[in-house]
């Protein structure tokens, strides 16, 4: 379903560009196209908007006045309002096509689909109307029958359409979603590119190119494509959503951020957005670096090395226990004076966790970056090992999280998946720089070990 926003009307884009707002009472509007073109301009700029949307209140319920309303409704975006006026107007081509393509945002393809069969056989070599009757369509019979029965019907359609509708940008369209249908994403992003090639402008096809391309690997592709589908106003609020998480994927945070505010900004109540803003922003200030992430991951497995693998003075582990001191991390917080000040630990005591740090090459009340830079110049921690033929006993490494998500659970102390699936989806998301997008990238991740999360169903 096509999910339009009001991004043009925002107030970055209040000032300047005085040129004049498509007059809908007045002038003429001799095709869909027209519409697509002038709608554009009704985004560009808070002003217009708001004297195109008091234009189309100005007008009547009935008659023309009624036609170019439903027509104004649906540059909107109210589709149900344009829906209940065009309905009347079925037999205006420009009323109809509109009113197909109303009915397909509001989900109701089945309808969409009767409107879009009348036109296609009013104009038999009009590629437009024959593709919108098949997409609809097929949308129709993938909610109704399942992907089977659909890619039946698509191949039927394909085949009952005229030799000059194959090569128009519109069947290339329908040829990668056969494809998708298929189960063939690399030809089906072939078909796409091809559609693209005629017709850079055709959104539906650039959507899917994008979506399937992101799938499957081709970033540099599906960020094209999604930057393209931003340039087309009013802006689909899925295409910002994908960009945004494409541009997260890519360590772009601020711009992930950017797009996400833009979709708040004009949906406040948008949970997911909010949410997925919260996550982009966290990121900003996170710097990746591959070498450092390595030494971060052997100091993390260092620090986690139990007091009670060291040997020890009796003196000095009954100290430390009494402190809450259980591991090398517990210990480095620590500053000299800080364990010299607890009762019966003295210099003796402190001499041997000198020693003990000096071996891992850290000491007491030690940076984290500091610690970090020594890794480097000591030696590796081989934890011991496990079974991991049991999936609770893999690592968490094996779950190959982005950087976000690995260094939350590992913060949380989990060291294996077992440790992972402890926690509730609570637990996680209270943790910094957890959010919902690094949720579903964990359950997407245990799922493949066939393992949920506490209290997950």
């Amino acid at each position: 379903m096509i999910d339009t926003m009001d991004l043009g009307a925002s107030a970055t884009q209040e000032e300047g560009n005085d040129q004049p707002v498509f007059d809908l009472a007045n002038d003429p509007v001799p095709s869909f196209a027209t519409l697509q073109q002038e709608r554009s301009g009704v985004y560009s700029r808070r002003r217009a908007y708001e004297s195109f949307s008091n234009s189309v209140e100005r007008l009547g319920q009935e008659g023309e006045e009624g036609r170019r309303r439903g027509l104004g409704l649906w540059m909107l975006g109210d589709f149900g309002g344009a829906v209940e006026l065009l309905s009347k107007h079925t037999d205006d081509d420009v009323a109809a096509f509109t009113l197909g393509h109303s009915l397909v945002s509001m989900g109701s393809f089945a309808q969409a689909a009767d409107v879009f069969r009348a036109l296609s056989v009013k104009h038999p070599e009009e590629p437009r109307p024959r593709q919108a009757w098949i997409d609809a369509s097929l949308e129709a019979e993938l909610a109704a029958n399942g992907t089977d029965s659909a890619r039946t019907s698509l191949i039927s359609a394909l085949e009952e359409a005229p030799t000059s509708f194959h090569e128009s940008a519109e069947a290339k369209y329908l040829a990668g979603r056969l494809c998708e249908l298929s189960s063939d994403p690399q030809n089906a992003i072939e078909a796409y590119m091809a559609a693209r090639e005629l017709d850079p402008t055709h959104r539906r096809n650039l959507f899917r190119l994008a979506h399937l391309a992101e799938r499957s690997g081709l970033d540099e592709l599906a960020l094209e494509c999604y930057e393209s589908l931003v340039t087309m106003l009013p802006i689909d609020r899925n295409v910002m959503m994908n960009l945004g998480v494409l541009y997260e994927d890519l360590g772009r945070d601020t711009e992930a951020a950017a797009c996400f505010d833009t979709v708040t900004r004009s949906r406040p109540t948008d949970t997911r957005a909010r949410l997925f803003l919260q996550d982009a922003i966290a990121g900003m200030n996170m710097f990746y670096d591959e070498d450092m992430e390595k030494k971060e991951d052997r100091l993390n497995q260092i620090l986690r090395i139990p007091i009670t693998d060291f040997e020890l003075t009796v003196r000095a582990r009954n100290c430390l226990n009494k402190m809450d001191i259980m591991t090398l991390g517990d210990l480095v917080k620590k500053s000299e004076n800080e364990l010299l000040s607890y009762k019966n630990f003295g210099e003796t005591s402190l001499a041997e966790i000198k020693e003990i740090l000096g071996s891992k090459g850290l000491r007491l009340g030690m940076a984290r970056e500091e610690a970090v830079a020594s890794i480097a110049r000591n030696q590796t921690f081989s934890p011991q090992e496990l079974d991991t033929s049991d999936p609770l006993n893999r690592s968490v490494n094996d779950l190959k999280l982005s950087i976000r998500a690995r260094r939350a659970v590992e913060n949380m102390g989990c060291m294996s998946l077992g440790e992972i699936v402890s926690h509730t989806e609570e637990e996680l998301l209270a943790m910094p720089n957890f959010g919902v997008t690094s949720l579903i990238e964990l359950r997407d991740k245990l799922n493949e070990y066939n393992l949920k999360l506490k209290g997950d169903e």
